[in-house]
């Protein structure tokens, strides 16, 4: 089998850490009983309170039943709740419930933990490089995509 170029290299490298990433936030996210996609989805909530459950499906790329699952747990919990959409009765806003902000802080210092392992042994430059390089290579398929006409949507699901 013939080398991998560096360009096909960088590309099964990136999706390594990608999926290894995902890995351990699921295995970290345990401890407070949700998972990654549980984590994700409040996250989402917290910064964009108030947007729909089909909002929400295409700024995680989830498919709707897929999300739907996940908030009902997240809503059992009692950490999300649905409430009526004023412009269309069909669909709900979410919104964060009073006992999501503890969960969401304990979260945020996870998050800066889980990221201070997986960066372990790398200075600030070298991360500010790395955040600035992927950034444009984010930028450069971001404008693929526009440029392809890949969905209309496609541009607010990735990115």
């Amino acid at each position: 089998m013939p080398p991998l170029s560096q360009k096909r290299e960088f590309a099964f490298l990136l999706n390594d850490v990608a999926r290894l990433l995902r890995t351990y936030a699921n295995y970290r996210a345990a401890q407070f009983g949700i998972t990654r996609a549980q984590w994700a989805v409040l996250v989402r909530v917290d910064r964009e309170e108030g947007l729909n459950q089909s909002e929400l499906a295409d700024t995680l790329d989830l498919q709707p039943i897929t999300l739907t699952r996940l908030l009902d747990k997240l809503c059992d919990g009692g950490l999300i709740e649905r409430r009526p959409d004023p412009d269309d009765r069909r669909a709900k806003r979410l919104f964060l419930t009073p006992a999501a902000h503890p969960l969401l802080e304990q979260l945020r210092v996870l998050g800066e933990e889980t990221m201070t392992d997986a960066l372990s042994g790398l200075d600030h430059a070298s991360i500010d490089q790395m955040i600035g390089e992927l950034s444009a290579v984010k930028e450069n398929l971001r404008r693929l995509i526009q440029q392809r006409g890949e969905g209309t949507t496609g541009e607010q699901r990735y990115g």
